[in-house]
């Protein structure tokens, strides 16, 4: 482990950390006031949204409400998604003459996109047009973020809202929230951002190619593209999906130290941020923080594992004199082991799935650390809404764990906690694994799944539960060893995607819907306090064993295993 690298995590950690408290107080005033900051500047624009949807900015939602209209959102959103990528080579902006994608393909594409999950069966460059770019692939990174933040909005308006508010059952209106996330969250943001990428190299182009004769005098034609605007939502919404093959460690993507710090600052950013909403919210900064500092000592812990790993020798070379310079193999050598560790490290988890390095090319022990990742349920900061809400609901079982301790009826924040509550609790906790481990079992002993593999043995096992757990996940990234690009693939990668998505979502937004009437105890001596560092080790506890019971053995079939047997010169 080098200074340099060092340096670059703390000055990524402290950047994170200053920046939680303003842009969460941003935040709070965009969802939770009725006059929004830029609201002179964007509020008229806002109306004219509400009018043409027929939306009544004004009516709060139930949990009920509040879910149809988002699932209605979003079957609408896939619907025309899959006719765009279907029909592409009919519309316009396609000099080269692209075709339009297979119906799977069409399916998976469209589902990954509106569940922010980004996965990509194809080459971005190759296989979708400039226009389908920014129709769909662009448009879908603003509203799917917005999505997962106003989700995650209902889930804390219903912890936190006192019968005195009015609210009873209400938990604000998805609309609106939708509208708010893109208007004054990502749209100026992003504004900034992609003119601060073009400054540095990354191409912003209605073109989609260039001619450049080589020094040896052949003729190679270079993709080209609208690729900043895209490179900038995707990054501040936690989407992921490149818009080239080689996603953030192509040039084009990704050309400076610069763009580079700035990609990985922007992924933490907003979930961060929404620690300390979630404070203001409560009323209490207190309890943000906690889940601000809980998500960064498991940040900590993973990103110093893997670079220890990627920076050590490799388990495959035991015995062989090597230079010391650690795992290259897979990484950009602009961006070096450094900051190829801390990048994985925080896309995975961060919900993102944006890459700058292979992770198929990690040792074991390094592909373990970003797989435990998004198997610990993308909450370590998490995507923008989804890591929030997915962190509260681990809050919710530390509540019930400390109160069985006590013979009590846990509280949180007031509110007791009881048997609907925790049963929504569980619910949400049990449908990851299923589909993770579901679907890898089936894909693990049949045809239509190992066919898909690059590698056999523990990194095949790898490759495959990498794959589902970064859907379920809605992560996006991949191993990048895996022919997804089948029928199977793609319907099942489908299935899992819908499953992470809206089959996590509507047990939050049940869960918030049952918590928001409640009314308020009072506090006493026998309440387990959750706003200081005895409960951040109770939660950090409660995550880890989860994660552990669930998913350990399947980690032990992959990357461990790989790990010992690459020792006795055995590879895969």
């Amino acid at each position: 482990m080098d200074i340099y690298g060092l340096l670059q995590i703390v000055l990524l950690l402290l950047s994170v950390l200053l920046t939680t408290k303003p842009l969460g107080t941003y935040l709070y005033r965009v969802f939770e006031t009725p006059a929004p900051p830029l609201g002179g500047f964007f509020g008229p624009l806002e109306r004219i949204i509400y009018r043409i949807a027929g939306a009544d900015p004004g009516k709060e939602q139930n949990w009920r409400e509040y879910a149809v209209s988002l699932l209605l959102f979003s079957a609408v959103s896939i619907a025309v998604s899959f006719a765009i990528f279907m029909a592409q080579g009919l519309l316009p902006l396609n000099d080269k003459g692209m075709g339009g994608m297979g119906a799977d393909l069409a399916f998976n594409a469209a589902v990954s996109f509106v569940t922010n999950t980004n996965w990509q069966s194809y080459a971005g460059e190759a296989a979708v047009t400039n226009l389908t770019q920014m129709l769909i692939l662009t448009w879908q990174n603003f509203v799917s973020a917005a999505a997962g933040i106003g989700a995650a909005l209902a889930l804390c308006r219903g912890l936190t809202r006192r019968q005195a508010d009015g609210a009873s059952d209400a938990l604000g209106n998805f609309w609106v929230d939708l509208v708010r996330g893109c208007l004054y969250v990502f749209l100026p943001f992003c504004i900034i951002y992609t003119l601060v990428l073009v400054s540095q190299g990354v191409v912003q182009t209605l073109a989609s190619q260039v001619a450049v004769t080589g020094v040896e005098g052949s003729v190679q034609n270079i993709a080209l593209g609208p690729v900043a605007s895209q490179e900038a939502i995707k990054m501040f919404g936690t989407n992921g999906g490149g818009f080239f093959n080689a996603n953030s460690a192509h040039p084009f993507e990704n050309p400076t130290p610069l763009t580079n710090f700035l990609q990985m600052f922007s992924i933490f950013v907003i979930p961060a941020a929404l620690t300390y909403t979630f404070g203001l919210m409560a009323g209490d900064k207190k309890q943000g923080w906690v889940l601000f500092a809980s998500m960064m000592v498991l940040f900590v812990a993973g990103t110093t594992a893997l670079y220890r790993a990627e920076a050590g020798p490799n388990p495959a070379l035991s015995g062989i004199e090597t230079s010391g310079a650690g795992n290259m193999e897979g990484k950009e050598v602009r961006f070096g082991i450094a900051s190829s560790s801390l990048f994985a490290a925080i896309t995975t988890s961060a919900s993102c799935g944006a890459v700058n390095s292979m992770h198929d090319s990690f040792t074991p022990l390094g592909g373990l650390v970003p797989l435990t990742n998004i198997l610990l349920g993308e909450v370590i900061f998490g995507g923008v809404g989804a890591g929030l809400y997915g962190m509260l609901i681990f809050v919710l079982l530390a509540v019930f764990i400390a109160g069985l301790m006590v013979g009590r009826t846990p509280e949180y924040l007031g509110k007791k906690i009881e048997a609907r509550e925790i049963k929504l609790t569980v619910l949400y906790i049990l449908i990851f694994p299923m589909f993770v481990l579901g679907f890898a079992a089936v894909s693990s002993v049949t045809a239509m799944g190992i066919s898909s593999l690059s590698n056999h043995g523990p990194h095949g096992i790898s490759q495959i539960l990498y794959a589902y757990a970064s859907a379920t996940g809605n992560n996006g990234s991949a191993f990048a060893g895996l022919n997804a690009n089948t029928t199977w693939w793609n319907l099942s990668m489908a299935a899992a995607m819908l499953a992470g998505r809206f089959g996590m979502i509507l047990p939050v937004l049940a869960l918030a819907g049952s918590m928001a009437p409640k009314r308020i105890v009072p506090t006493t001596s026998g309440t387990f306090p959750t706003g200081g560092a005895t409960f951040v080790f109770l939660l950090l506890g409660v995550i880890v064993i989860v994660g552990a019971l669930t998913f350990f053995p399947a980690l032990t079939l992959g990357p461990v295993l790989e790990h010992f047997l690459a020792g006795e010169g055995r590879l895969f």
